[in-house]
């Protein structure tokens, strides 16, 4: 039985008879939201092109709450729960989210459908003045909104003051323009999809900066009892990008990941097997586990949860029980 979390690769054939006539998109309103948005509306109309597909834009509370880290004010899923009611009153048929804003284990109810191709996942190195983290001078300020990234930076580059960045993508980069900070750190793809690629001075690699469970990839969620919405949504999915986020969140969710848990989790199929890497450590990155593994990728989340298995066999769970005192 598939669980509330789980992407599904069947693909239902939609029939005549269950092809829909109109079609409407939950979205946060941010620009980079209303991109995903039309870009599943496009596909959507493209497939269906009987079909009326419209968004509905809505603001939630994480795009409200600008004053503070994202791990302090309730986590992912306040960027999902204004869209999520709006599905239960059916004023939505489904929301679009970027996966890596998405908690890993969904509200009852709702079932995560179906994932499109990835853009790139990795993260994003951004300055006015500097090429890259090696070129920052000690003090130098950068900004991050997650955990993630600020405790990789801790550990690599001690020298360095890390200040949190909340906002939108184009807020983010007006706090950096206005000189608040010497750089930034940003998902790459998200950059890439609003055309703003000429703003990256560099893209960090794996080794420099594991990217998030499903960063670069969009989930598309709808009601758990919309079989309907299943069967008309299934073309949307990309196996690859499916298995790879899988075995991710996967990883993330035996270690119970979340805003207040600083863990990477990133795969690839390479070669006929998934690899996928992983690590979880203290915001202030003095302690850090990691490692790694190659499986089938038919065996995605068995890879995901052996692998953080592998991770608090290696030390990993006095940082998680620290992380829990802390929050």
């Amino acid at each position: 039985m598939k669980s509330r979390f789980e992407f599904s690769l069947e693909k239902p054939a939609v029939t005549a008879a269950i092809a829909p006539k109109k079609i409407v998109i939950a979205s946060r309103e941010s620009r980079l939201a209303m991109w995903q948005a039309e870009h599943i509306r496009d596909r959507l109309s493209g497939l269906y092109p009987g079909a009326e597909v419209g968004i509905l834009g809505m603001t939630t509370r994480g795009d409200q709450i600008l004053d503070r880290p994202l791990s302090q004010i309730g986590g992912k899923g306040l960027f999902i729960k204004e869209l999520e009611v709006a599905m239960q009153e059916g004023r939505a048929d489904l929301a679009v989210h970027s996966l890596k804003d998405v908690p890993m284990e969904m509200p009852e109810g709702f079932s995560l459908t179906a994932i499109t191709a990835r853009e790139n996942p990795r993260d994003a190195f951004v300055s006015n003045k500097y090429a890259g983290l090696d070129d920052l001078p000690a003090g130098a300020v950068v900004g991050t909104s997650s955990l993630r990234r600020e405790a990789i930076l801790r550990a690599k580059y001690p020298q360095l003051k890390i200040e949190p960045l909340r906002g939108n993508l184009d807020t983010r980069l007006r706090k950096l323009d206005d000189g608040q900070y010497d750089a930034i750190i940003l998902a790459a793809a998200g950059l890439i999809r609003l055309g703003l690629k000429d703003r990256i001075k560099t893209v960090l690699t794996p080794e420099q900066s594991l990217p998030a469970p499903g960063q670069g990839a969009l989930g598309i969620e709808i009601l758990a009892a919309r079989a309907d919405a299943e069967a008309f949504i299934a073309p949307l999915a990309d196996a690859e990008t499916t298995h790879c986020v899988r075995a991710e969140r996967a990883f993330s969710r035996a270690l119970g990941g979340s805003c207040q848990v600083p863990l990477g989790g990133y795969a690839i199929i390479e070669n006929g097997l998934l690899w996928l890497r992983g690590f979880v450590a203290t915001p202030d990155g003095k302690e850090m586990v990691a490692d790694e593994l190659r499986g089938n990728p038919e065996d995605d989340e068995t890879i995901g949860r052996t692998l953080a298995q592998m991770l608090r066999d290696k030390g990993a769970d006095p940082i998680l029980e620290k992380l829990a005192c802390a929050s």
